[in-house]
């Protein structure tokens, strides 16, 4: 069973920045994509970041630019770094596997920008 486990979330200033992590305890981590999703209360799960196996990475526009996926596969962890956060960024912060998300989810890791 792959176990999900994201961290680094917390209140921020509008403009400000955070580092998320994700530690995927899989043997095969080096072979899997991943994706971090975002979830703000009363919205549908929506998707803000992919990092393929070989690293290439693909992000929404709502995050493009100021949103960094990265990988340590020596860690099995991925990163997502957040700058220039914006308040409709407040969400519950989620990584899976990709294409295909694996079960149970993690317990996500909360995210709230508000001045």
């Amino acid at each position: 069973q792959v176990q999900l486990e994201e961290s680094g979330g917390g209140l921020v200033q509008p403009g400000g920045s955070l580092r998320l992590s994700c530690a995927v305890s899989v043997s095969a981590f080096r072979t899997l994509g991943i994706t971090w999703y975002r979830q703000a209360p009363g919205k549908q799960r929506e998707l803000v970041a992919i990092i393929t196996s070989g690293g290439s990475t693909n992000y929404p526009a709502s995050v493009r630019g100021r949103f960094t996926m990265s990988r340590d596969n020596a860690k099995k962890t991925v990163y997502l770094q957040m700058n220039s956060l914006k308040p409709g960024d407040t969400a519950v912060y989620y990584c899976n596997l990709h294409p295909i998300p694996t079960t149970p989810w993690g317990q996500g890791t909360q995210v709230t920008v508000s001045s």
